[in-house]
């Protein structure tokens, strides 16, 4: 298990620790750091509002075994905090421990809550690559234009 990243400020802090500690009952923690109007963008959703923000990660817990957030650095400056983190995950299929890497960019407002969280990940590489049709499928289109074939 992975140590959590530290910060000195604490609103990064609690954020740090939701995520770390998240489990379906704690989600409501979680979402309390969330101002109600907040907005949130990853590669499948862009939704504004604590309750569309709820959901996202209510259905998460429905769709992926043991998801566990390691957030393994964290920076913040003003109001802006910036994390790096790895989802671990299996499929609710079964199969073997998956893991995506990200991060993200969170705004703070002036009450010190989440009015804006920006995930970066890359949905090919950490997603569609591992899956067994679509990876087979998505290794064939990196060779095939990869520039260290021309």
């Amino acid at each position: 298990m992975t140590m959590p990243a530290h910060s000195c400020d604490a609103r990064t802090s609690a954020l740090i620790d939701a995520y770390v500690d998240l489990t379906r009952d704690r989600l409501a923690a979680l979402m309390a750091l969330y101002d109600e109007q907040a907005a949130f963008k990853d590669p499948f959703n862009d939704v504004i509002g604590r309750a569309a923000i709820t959901h996202i990660f209510s259905d998460m817990f429905e769709q992926l075994r043991e998801p566990r957030f390691d957030v393994l650095h964290a920076a913040t400056e003003g109001d802006d905090a910036f994390l790096t983190w790895e989802l671990h995950f299996r499929r609710q299929s079964g199969g073997s421990p998956m893991t995506i890497r990200g991060a993200s960019h969170l705004r703070y407002s002036p009450a010190g809550l989440v009015v804006l969280h920006r995930d970066y990940w890359d949905a090919a590489e950490e997603l569609y690559a591992k899956l067994p049709v679509l990876g087979g499928l998505m290794r064939m289109l990196r060779r095939r234009l990869s520039a260290s074939r021309r």
